[in-house]
């Protein structure tokens, strides 16, 4: 069961987090390499920005974005801004999207994403969520997967394996963390490849952030896993 209103208050004060981290920044730094590859941090805070304002647009019943090229470019042009028009950037679109999040609706509704991709309008505020933690882990500000809450953690590694799960590129896999907790993904047929590691590790691999060479598949090669 999605909490949407408990969601949002994570999202208000992940959003904190990364403002506050981002704050102590300067214009310089806005446009070195993030931990993206191809994108600056500047990059990064545009869509950060943006993803917000595609929310509404989704909460709202509106297509996420007109289309990819004005998605992408819409992040170019936001990219090259010095700091302080960054952080406000970033800092109004997430009150727009927690005011539209306000708003009476049903969140049991279904609601249209990006590429045909639905969701319940329930687990809008939990992706919103995720676009805010990982994208700060992506700024290489010192914030890393480790520094994640670790309920989020849970979380997105449950949600990322539901992703996966059934995808006809991925083989069966089980998720074992080192502190006890489990997942399944992939194919449902044949026996799992077994990788297991530290949650931030597991996540990290899942969401495409690390390699995943720190993590154990039983002396199998680790698979490859799609593009999220």
């Amino acid at each position: 069961m999605n909490d949407h209103v408990r969601d949002l208050v994570s999202v208000r004060e992940a959003t904190d987090r990364l403002l506050a981290a981002t704050g102590k920044l300067d214009n310089a730094a806005v446009t070195q390499p993030s931990r993206l590859p191809g994108w600056t941090r500047g990059h990064v805070l545009a869509h950060v920005a943006r993803n917000a304002d595609a929310l509404v647009n989704v909460l709202e019943g509106r297509p996420m974005y007109a289309d990819a090229q004005v998605r992408d470019a819409d992040i170019e042009q936001g990219a090259p801004r010095p700091l302080a028009a960054q952080l406000e950037d970033v800092r109004d679109s997430a009150a727009r999207f927690q005011e539209a999040a306000a708003a009476p609706a049903d969140w049991s509704r279904t609601v249209a994403l990006r590429n045909g991709v639905t969701d319940a309008a329930s687990r809008i505020p939990f992706r919103r969520l995720v676009e805010v933690e990982l994208h700060h882990v992506d700024l290489g500000v010192g914030y890393e997967l480790e520094d994640l809450p670790e309920d989020f953690t849970e979380r997105e590694i449950a949600f990322l394996a539901e992703r996966f799960s059934g995808h006809p590129d991925v083989p069966a896999i089980a998720l074992n963390s080192t502190d006890g907790r489990q997942w399944r993904t992939g194919s449902t047929e044949g026996g799992p490849v077994t990788v297991t590691g530290t949650a931030p590790g597991l996540l990290g691999w899942l969401a495409g952030r690390r390699d995943g060479a720190a993590l154990d598949a039983a002396g199998a090669p680790l698979p490859a896993l799609p593009p999220l």
